[in-house]
């Protein structure tokens, strides 16, 4: 499967969804980041969007990929790939991350109004709630996205595709060494019983800190992990009537 997950606004946590909810349970498929603002000009893995032919190439010659694409280069993207006819079939699925913010609940709209034009079909674009803190945020802040999905019917809006914030991201984030939440949940290390020793062998506050922080992270990775499973569900779980 190719999916594009994509947003004309960032802060929608798009590479949160990539990284640990699509590529480890698409058979690690491959990513791609299409981005340009922040990107090291000699870092050969972040695409620009005017390279749109080498990301077509790419797509044409493996079985499964999830492509990154960045807010900043959404418009070069989007324009590329009306140019080349056709091109949006390469992709299975459109994931449009949408998060309770007035501004990018906008940019959603316009989003599935974009992949709209360019000719997707309704069945292939499909939004996800991100960084909810309560489930009881999709009926209230939410009221916009709605209200466009029941007049207009061109995108699948499903409660049960939601990603809860949780804390675990940004420790995720903090780390030198990349992890999946799956690498993390697998780990065979007991940190409970490392703790212990280091509390024998007189240990630092500082190494104390960070074997709890490890007992911690890898707790928070099992119950999302688990929540992610569900989600992935519900992004692959057949359409009807836009549901």
């Amino acid at each position: 499967m190719k999916v594009l997950v994509c947003s004309r606004s960032g802060n929608v946590g798009k590479s949160t969804l990539v990284r640990h909810l699509l590529a480890p349970r698409l058979g690690n498929a491959p990513i791609v980041p299409v981005e340009s603002i922040n990107a090291d000009e000699a870092d050969e893995q972040a695409v620009r969007g005017k390279q749109f032919a080498h990301v077509q190439d790419f797509l044409l010659s493996v079985d499964s990929a999830v492509v990154d694409l960045g807010a900043s280069n959404f418009e070069d993207f989007f324009s590329l790939m009306s140019t080349y006819a056709g091109s949006h079939e390469d992709f299975d699925l459109f994931v449009v991350p949408v998060v309770p913010e007035s501004k990018q609940e906008r940019d959603t709209v316009m989003t599935i109004k974009s992949l709209s034009e360019l000719g997707v079909p309704a069945e292939k674009i499909i939004t996800v709630f991100n960084k909810i803190t309560r489930p009881e945020e999709i009926d209230t802040e939410f009221r916009m996205l709605h209200a466009f999905h029941a007049e207009h019917k061109s995108f699948i809006l499903r409660r049960d595709a939601i990603v809860y914030a949780n804390p675990i991201y940004a420790s995720l984030r903090s780390m030198s060494s990349p992890r999946s939440i799956f690498d993390i949940r697998d780990d065979p290390t007991d940190y409970k019983t490392e703790l212990a020793i280091a509390i024998g062998n007189g240990a630092s506050d500082d190494e104390k800190t960070v074997l709890k922080g490890l007992i911690a992270t890898k707790r928070l990775a099992t119950g999302v992990a688990a929540q992610l499973d569900d989600t992935f569900k519900a992004l692959m779980r057949k359409s009807k009537n836009g549901t």
